[in-house]
């Protein structure tokens, strides 16, 4: 199996389980409708280790462009091969996107809140405010990239690393996800974000475009912040694209401070459609 083979269907598996169970939390009439938050975090943690487990040995199971990203910067993966790794990523995501909504057949027209069927398959934020939302990004993706780096270091029992991967996603999910849903992935959000849009699923309402940039740029960043931190601080190789990438992370927030929506003109906004 190729490295894009490897992603495309190790991130299908890692969306089938990870959207499933947010429609299994989403849509009204399923066995496991309003069963929480711990629910989700423990449903992604797991989805992130058996896709892992499932094509690591093929392609590294990145199954993330931030990751990918990041692992280009520490020099672990040759720049030529990222855009093969994030096509397969992409794809892979709006495949196990649409078998999350047959799976779930009967279930969209049962349920009558457009929101709770884009949650299924995107992120959004719980206060909607565009600097603070990408900083929650940035920040839960180095985390994530900076534990990943940090795992790989340590010396577990031979298998032990997806399963240990899969709880740092719990961990972040459960500290760090409350307030945009942590993507921390571009695929994973822009993915099935795309099939939502295309799907036919009855009352869907809008695919919330406009936010969809947030999840995409902020993993990105923060992505490679930590790649970037890890090879500096930890690994003691100085690289100057560090600099680089911590530049355009304020000139990003100062721009989203300064265009961007706030929480208050939200509810003006809010009000004055109404």
């Amino acid at each position: 199996m190729t490295a894009f083979w490897g992603e495309l269907i190790g991130t299908a598996i890692l969306i089938t389980l990870g959207a499933g169970v947010c429609a299994g939390v989403n849509l009204k009439k399923t066995l496991s409708n309003s069963s929480g938050w711990v629910i989700i975090t423990f449903g992604w943690g797991l989805a992130v280790a058996v896709a892992a487990y499932s094509v690591g040995k093929f392609s590294g199971a990145h199954l993330n462009p931030a990751l990918t990203v990041a692992l280009a910067f520490t020099g672990d993966l040759p720049w030529k091969e990222v855009p093969t790794y994030i096509i397969g990523q992409v794809l892979g995501a709006m495949i196990g996107a649409t078998v999350v909504y047959f799976h779930y057949l009967p279930h969209w027209k049962a349920t009558d809140d457009p929101g709770a069927k884009l949650g299924t398959f995107a992120t959004g934020p719980a206060i909607p405010y565009t600097m603070a939302n990408l900083i929650s990004e940035m920040i839960g993706t180095f985390v994530l990239v900076l534990g990943i780096l940090a795992i790989g270091a340590n010396k577990f029992t031979d298998g032990l690393n997806p399963l240990i991967v899969g709880f740092l996603i719990v961990s972040i999910g459960m500290s760090l996800g409350g307030t945009t849903g942590y993507a921390i992935n571009p695929a994973r959000d822009f993915g099935p974000r795309l099939a939502h849009a295309l799907l036919p699923i009855p009352g869907k309402g809008s695919s919330n475009w406009g936010y969809a940039w947030i999840p995409v740029i902020g993993p990105m960043l923060g992505g490679s912040l930590g790649g970037l931190f890890y090879k500096t601080v930890f690994l003691g190789k100085t690289d100057i694209n560090l600099w680089f990438v911590i530049g355009a992370i304020v000139i990003i927030l100062a721009a989203a401070f300064f265009i961007g929506k706030k929480p208050q003109e939200m509810a003006v906004v809010k009000k004055v459609s109404a």
